[in-house]
């Protein structure tokens, strides 16, 4: 049984992603290519690693195994990586940090920015996750740091405060609803909503109307704040964004905040690692910046 590098950071991908196709990508690898890696495993090993099912894939009791096994490895190559880049000029390290979009949006690049200029040497691979993802992926060891908020289980997770975001809706200042200074979710129902093109926190703004039993009708999904600020503004419609992100783009786009009465609409957000103790030197001075800051 021969396993290369390569092998394990694409299964390790593929794992994490639960598909074959957005594992390939992560590692830069075509389909095709994956593919054929992955069966040439399993014909190497004589054992099958992945059960393959309509809306992806999922670890075999053996695959498991392999997981764990490549979790330490790839973790180990990573702390080598980052302790001898600390001696070898040219040696380049990647530390690898998962966020919620406010987390992303509004937080990080001021933060993440003096890490990077004094670490010249090390790239970041940041990737949007909801929190309930990032609190999985940590403990499961598929990333060493994580950015999210309270609402997901972190149990067994090492946590420190980082910041607190809340979320607020938009709407036009001459809208019906821009007198009021609090509003319900509920109040929403039936407004044409200006939803993010994609994202987490456009899944978790999904998840809760789903909980609560409403539907919104989206009028045009949009790629940033900023475009939902300026729609809004404009009465195209209503939007759910962070509160620092409305108050940026208030004056310039004519917008109304409201605040959202549901608790969930307040979020503190949270730095997690599995063990301070086992992060590589480079994660380890980054979750000390960021703790900082």
């Amino acid at each position: 049984m021969r396993f290369d590098l390569t092998d394990l950071r694409l299964f390790f991908a593929v794992a994490e992603a639960g598909s074959i196709t957005h594992g390939a990508a992560q590692i830069g690898l075509s389909l095709a290519a994956a593919s054929e890696r992955l069966r040439d495993m399993e014909a190497s090993g004589g054992v099958k690693l992945l059960d393959r099912h309509r809306r992806g894939v999922v670890p075999t009791e053996a695959g498991e195994a392999l997981l764990h096994h490549a979790r330490l490895i790839l973790h180990q190559m990573g702390q080598l990586r980052g302790e001898i880049g600390q001696y070898a000029k040219g040696i380049r390290s990647t530390v690898r940090l998962l966020a919620n979009t406010a987390a992303i949006t509004e937080f990080l690049p001021s933060r993440l920015a003096p890490w990077l200029a004094a670490n010249p040497q090390v790239d970041i691979e940041l990737k949007e996750r909801q929190s309930i993802d990032i609190a999985r992926s940590v403990a499961l060891g598929f990333a060493e740091t994580g950015i999210l908020s309270d609402a997901a289980d972190t149990t067994g997770l090492e946590m420190y405060p980082f910041a607190t975001d809340r979320l607020v809706v938009v709407a036009a200042r001459d809208h019906a609803l821009a007198s009021a200074r609090q509003v319900r979710f509920s109040d929403l129902a039936g407004e044409p909503f200006l939803p993010l093109t994609s994202g987490a926190l456009q899944e978790h703004l999904d998840a809760q109307a789903a909980r609560a039993g409403q539907s919104f009708r989206p009028r045009i999904s949009l790629r940033s704040f900023s475009d939902i600020c300026l729609m809004a503004g404009r009465n195209a419609g209503i939007g759910i964004i962070p509160e620092t992100a409305a108050r940026r783009h208030r004056r310039a786009t004519n917008i109304a905040i409201l605040y959202l009465k549901e608790n969930w609409a307040t979020r503190r957000l949270f730095l997690c690692v599995r063990s301070e103790k086992d992060l590589t030197p480079l994660s380890r001075s980054l979750l000390f910046h960021l703790r900082e800051r």
